[in-house]
This record gives structure tokens, sequence and C-alpha cells, in this order.
């Protein structure tokens, strides 16, 4: 109990609690940029880190993290353009309730549960860091496999409408993860003789066209046929104490699934909400709201989303393994500071780390009020004219897809993305399931090849390791349990009427 004191003590110092307010105004701020990242936001910060203590240093990089996930969707329950590849998932939902009339109730769902999300991951990570980092250390790129073809199964899900147009952006997506030199023997690939296409198509100028291009060519096309989006106004607590008294299991559910997926090296937020937005929308009793302005989903991918971000912690803190790109980034800063991670931290420096389990949750509640007063400024976006903000969203979009390499190539895959995103959805085709391609197309071929190599191409490999063989049974049973059960109905159905 001393040690809680002690770190307690290392907290509660006036500059370190400065720090995590500047860092958190700092990562609110970047993250409702679009097209600027948390990752952005924490390279951003760690020149600064070298002046500082490895506390303050540590506190900032935690705080701004976390205020940058969630300040992503602000810009995607806004303006349709989602901060991460995370928001992307329930961007549509979040945006429908703006355009509605309910953005209050749809951003302080992404608040709320995002921040209950976020202390609900740093409770687990507090006591079980070492057990589930050993169930972390367990999965190879066996394990990656299946659970990344689970994750793909989110497609299906996902999708408002019909699964087969679900599976048709899936493939845009899984194509155009094709492109560049992403394949074992780093041949180009798909880039027609394009320099700039050897990198691979960048995620966030490709998820920027998809989504807000998209919009913007839509209301030039037709300026009558896109309705004018309310401003946010209403109670934004009260109304999420509703929604948690209704979707409880919900909250817990994705917060536990987003701290295991986290948890997982190289996982990372991106997967979990994905895959906890499709688990609800599985399990939900009105399974035909989601994608159409339906808080649900934002409730279970909101709390996954964040406590994600404590998961990842868990591998790079007891063994030095990076859980995502912002962990590798913290790793760095650890070793900087004479904080080398691994098992030993917890003897040697154990104040120091529940010091940053403190930090994560002073952060997580900075975030309400920080988060409260991002949301009531943003929103005076909307009540600026169509005419003004499309202009202003479309110079948003420029920047965002311009800042991520410093290159033009952004831009032009933005402008190549926008119109392929105006074509899909002219013909009702989701748009969530092409990014789902994008960001796991490469993790799903490289654990591919990978295993294939290990096994010196047994297929069977793949289902003799115990954790492999369970997942490899759930993905396959997803993809066949549906088609056996409409067999029998179908068959049952002819019975009948015979």
């Amino acid at each position: 109990m001393s040690v809680y004191f002690d770190a307690l003590s290392l907290v509660m110092q006036p500059q370190v609690l400065l720090v995590i307010f500047l860092a958190a105004a700092f990562g609110m701020f970047v993250g409702a940029i679009p097209g600027l990242t948390a990752t952005m936001a924490t390279a951003l910060l760690v020149p600064l880190t070298f002046f500082m203590d490895p506390l303050p240093a540590i506190a900032a990089i935690v705080t701004a993290t976390g205020m940058a996930i969630f300040a992503g969707d602000i810009a995607g329950g806004l303006l349709r353009m989602p901060g991460t590849p995370a928001s992307a998932a329930y961007v549509e939902d979040a945006y429908r309730m703006t355009r509605s009339g309910r953005g209050a109730e749809a951003l302080g769902a992404c608040l709320f549960f995002s921040v209950l999300g976020g202390i609900a991951g740093t409770i687990v990570l507090s006591l079980a860091a070492p057990q589930l980092a050993e169930i972390a250390l367990k999965f190879s790129s066996f394990e990656y496999f299946w659970l990344v073809l689970l994750g793909l199964s989110c497609a299906v899900f996902v999708s408002p409408g019909p699964p087969v147009l679900g599976l048709v952006s899936l493939f845009i997506g899984l194509a155009a993860a094709l492109v560049g030199q992403n394949n074992p023997a780093g041949e180009a690939r798909m880039t027609f003789g394009s320099i700039e296409l050897l990198a691979g198509i960048q995620l966030v100028p490709a998820m920027i066209g998809l989504f807000a291009l998209s919009e913007v060519l839509r209301y030039y096309v037709r300026p009558g046929g896109v309705s004018r989006t309310p401003p946010v106004r209403g109670s934004i607590l009260r109304v999420q104490l509703g929604n948690l008294r209704r979707y409880p299991a919900q909250a817990l559910r994705g917060s536990m699934l987003g701290t295991a997926i986290g948890a997982l090296p190289g996982a990372g937020a991106d997967i979990a909400a994905w895959i906890s937005y499709a688990v609800s929308k599985k399990f939900s009793k009105t399974p035909e709201k989601f994608g159409t302005g339906h808080v649900e989903g934002l409730v279970e991918a909101g709390s996954s989303n964040n406590g994600a971000i404590s998961g990842a912690w868990i591998p790079a803190l007891v063994f030095g393994i990076p859980g995502d790109s912002i962990t590798a980034i913290v790793i760095g800063v650890l070793y900087v500071k004479g904080l080398n991670p691994g098992p030993t931290i917890f003897l040697t420096n154990p104040q120091m780390i529940y010091a940053v389990f403190i930090v994560f949750l002073i952060a997580n509640l900075m975030m309400l009020p920080l988060g409260w007063l991002a949301i009531r400024t943003a929103g005076t976006l909307l009540a600026v004219p169509q005419r003004i903000l499309m202009p202003i969203i479309l110079v948003f979009c420029i920047t965002g897809a311009f800042a991520i390499n410093n290159s033009v190539a952004g831009i032009l895959i933005m402008l190549a993305f926008g119109v392929i995103g105006f074509v899909l959805e002219e013909n009702n085709i989701p748009l969530a399931p092409a990014i789902l391609g994008l960001v796991l197309g490469p993790m799903l071929e490289e654990n591919f090849v990978t295993s294939m190599i290990k096994a010196d191409g047994n297929l069977l490999s793949f289902f003799e390791r115990p954790i492999a063989a369970g997942l490899g049974i759930a993905a396959i049973a997803v993809w066949t349990v549906p088609l056996i059960l409409r067999l029998l109905r179908g068959a049952r159905n002819r019975n009948e009427a015979t």
C-alpha cells in the first residue's frame, strides 16, 4: 500500500499536473484536426520530453494520446472525417445522429464511454498486466492470421443493408491494400510505374477521401440534396447516464474486449473498435438500426477504443514489446529516461509504474471537461452556412492528406478515393468495410505468408496451436453457420410449401 502513496505523491506535484493539463489540451487540439493522428501528436511531443523528468515525460505522452484518440471522433461526428481508423468504425452512426439534430448525444457518447473504457482499461492494466502479457506473448503469426480474418468478417456485420454490398466494399479495400511493396519479395505491385505508390496507399488520405471529400462532391453535384446539419445543442452528461443505464452490458463488454485486444502486440485500438462494433450489432436487439444513426454501437466501440489504449501498455511495460505505434515511441522514451521496460521494472521502480497508472486515471477524468469544451467549440462550425462550410471542409481535407507525409501524393490519393466514395454511395455500397480492408489487408498478408514459411506450406499448422485452433474454428463458424442456417431455413420453407 505504501507504493501507491509514494506513486500518488509523485503525481501530485504542481509541475506534473501542469504537464498533464497542457498535454491534454495539445492532444485534444491535434486530434480534432482531420488528418493529424494520435501517433503524430505523440511524435511531436517526444523532443520536448528530453528536457523533462521521467514521470512528466511519460505523463505528457499518456495524456496526449488518450485525448487525441477521442478528439478524432469530433471531426467524424461533425464533418464525417474520422480522425483515426478506429473512429471510422462508427463514423456513420455519429454523423447521421448529428445530421438528425442529435449531435450532442452522439459526441457525448463518444466522450463519456471513451472515459469509461479508459478507466476500465487502466484498472485492468494495474491489476492484471503480467497475466495478460503472458497470454499476449503466446500469439504468433498463426493466431494473428485468424484474428485478422475475424476482424475482416466484421465487414458483414458493420454494413447496413445487404451483406453482399459490404463484401463488395471490403474487396475494394483489400485490392487497394495490395498496392505497394508489402509482399514478401518486395516487388512493386499494382503501382503502374508510380514511385509515390511504392509505399502503398496511405490510410489517412484514403479515409479522408472516402468519407469527407465524397460528402463535399455530393454537395456540389446536388446542392439542394444535402440538408443543413443542425448545430450541437442539448445536455451531454444527463443523456449519457441514460445510455449507461440502457446499455451497461455493451459498455462493459466493449471495455474488456478493447483492453484484451489492445494487449496483443500490433493489434491496437483499430481492430478493437471494429470488432466491438460488429459484436455490438451481432448481439443487439435492433441490428437494423446500426449505420443509420444508432447510439448503441457508439457505446460499445467507444468504450473499446480507449480501453485498447490502456491495454497496449501491458506488453510495453511488462516485456518491452510495443502494443501499437504509440507505445513503440513510448518504449524509446522509457529507455532514454533510464526506465528499461520489462518484468524487473515492477521490482526496481514500482512507484514509477503505479504513478503512470494514476496518470492514466487523471487523464481520463480530465477528458470529460476538456472534451465537453471541445465539442461545444467545434459544434459552432455547424452554424456556418453550407456554401462556406464545404470549402472549409475541403481545405481541411487537403491539409490533412498533405500533412501525413508532406507529399502531394497524399492529396492525389484523397482525390481518387473521394471519387470512389462518391460512386460507392451513389450505388448504396457502404464505405466502412473498404477502410477495414485497407487497414487489415497488409496484416492479413504478412501473417499468412509468415505462417506458411514457418509451416513449410502445411495448412494444418494453422490449427496445431490451441489458441490458433480456437480462433480458426470461431472464424470458420462465423462464415459457415449463417449459410447453413439459411440453407436449413430454405429447405424447411420448401417442405412446408409442398
